[in-house]
């Protein structure tokens, strides 16, 4: 064993003449661990977070969604698109024409989203588990049927219970006239609601309807605003993505799903680094204690150093005693820190102790999930922190050296 490591073991679980130094010492463990485990917990948190988040999104976003890189609309009956449907990876192929819309019921205004869409978008199995009320219909053999978002629901004070109040949809005419009225110049269909979702606000102000519906209202016949694209188990979406990307041309923007939120996965990021940077602080502060406690130490051990350098010992020898005491002390938090921080989490996993405090959050506790990156950037940033603190603390040990032989 090197003797700078074996002598460091020593001074760290030998008993020192001055009590304060284990008091200092372990403090400075202390808020390594309390520190390492709160770097992991919180990134596990954020990880939980997003999972989540990529779950609900994943029951109504597509995995891959093609759009017009110009313009609001494409013609969807091109070839490779008409080969693309017939695609074996494919597992729904959905056409749709999505735009801001007048809603009314009864005197009740709102600016919102109608999205038409074909037949393929119900073959989604979790459709129903974003459902407030009502049930996700939007046609039988006599009528067109929309499920409305929740703020739509709130803001209109829509009932999904009165068959008899439909809701009503006015989108301008592609040709206006200069009509004395100017609802003239407005495109009017009413519908029967027949369901409320809710997910997030950038989809709650939407209208599910089907696309003949949209088509007839906007009168567009044939194009569309997107075609959103599902897989089947087990098909790599990247590979799908990439190959579309490729073939497609420039005139499209093919999007997974992060790409179609790229807002909401920015603020989940910077929260996310905000939080690592604030604690990366707490434990800067926390292993720097660990120099004053390597100073005290030094003075402690003021005999131990003398008689070592007499013996022949290097100023290397005696600044590795030191710098491999800071580090065992970094050390023993961290794997203490990140095995508490593990067993926190996996407690939370299993039995949803800390709940969100929201009755009617879609989460009743705090999500959490593991990416074995964060315990590797946990590491590796106590580590660099600890390299710092500890070589500082090296370079003092030897300050004074020959002072300390000539008092002795």
């Amino acid at each position: 064993m090197n003797t700078s490591i074996y002598i460091a073991k020593r001074y760290l679980f030998s008993k020192k003449q001055t009590h304060a130094i284990n008091i200092i010492s372990g403090i400075s463990m202390l808020g390594v661990l309390v520190g390492s485990a709160a770097l992991i917990i919180i990134l596990s948190v954020f990880n939980g977070f997003e999972e989540v988040i990529l779950s609900l999104y994943s029951d109504f976003t597509p995995e891959i969604r093609i759009e017009p890189r110009l313009g609001k609309t494409f013609d969807p009956n091109t070839p490779y698109l008409a080969a693309l449907k017939k695609d074996g990876r494919i597992f729904s192929y959905t056409p749709v024409l999505q735009e801001k819309v007048l809603l009314r019921y009864g005197d009740k205004p709102f600016i919102g989203t109608i999205k038409g869409v074909s037949d393929d978008f119900l073959k989604k199995k979790d459709l129903d588990s974003v459902l407030r009320a009502g049930s996700f219909t939007l046609k039988d053999d006599r009528y067109y049927y929309a499920v409305i978002g929740t703020t739509i629901e709130q803001s209109l004070g829509v009932s999904i219970k009165d068959q008899f109040t439909p809701l009503q949809i006015y989108s301008p005419r592609r040709t206006s006239s200069n009509a004395a009225n100017p609802m003239n110049d407005f495109a009017f269909r009413p519908i029967t609601p027949s369901g409320v979702f809710s997910i997030q606000a950038e989809f709650d102000d939407m209208v599910i309807v089907p696309i003949e519906f949209t088509r007839d209202l906007l009168d567009e016949p044939v194009k569309v605003s997107a075609v959103e694209i599902n897989l089947k188990p087990g098909t790599n979406i990247d590979d799908v993505q990439e190959e579309i990307t490729n073939k497609i041309g420039n005139s499209y923007v093919v999007k997974n799903r992060k790409q179609q939120n790229t807002e909401l996965y920015k603020t989940i990021n910077y929260e996310r680094w905000s939080i690592f940077m604030i604690l990366t602080f707490v434990l800067i502060i926390a292993i720097f204690n660990i120099i004053g406690s390597l100073t005290m130490l030094v003075m402690d051990k003021r005999k131990d150093i003398a008689i070592l350098t007499s013996l022949g010992a290097s100023k290397t020898l005696i600044q590795g005693i030191f710098f491999f005491e800071g580090m065992m002390i970094s050390m023993v938090g961290l794997v203490i820190g990140v095995a508490v921080g593990t067993l926190v989490c996996i407690v939370q996993q299993q039995f949803k102790l800390i709940k969100m405090g929201a009755e009617l959050s879609v989460l009743d506790a705090y999500p959490v999930a593991f990416n074995p990156g964060d315990f590797l950037l946990v590491f590796v940033t106590v580590l660099f922190i600890a390299v710092i603190a500890s070589g500082i603390s090296a370079r003092l040990s030897v300050k004074g050296l020959d002072e300390i032989k000539q008092d002795l």
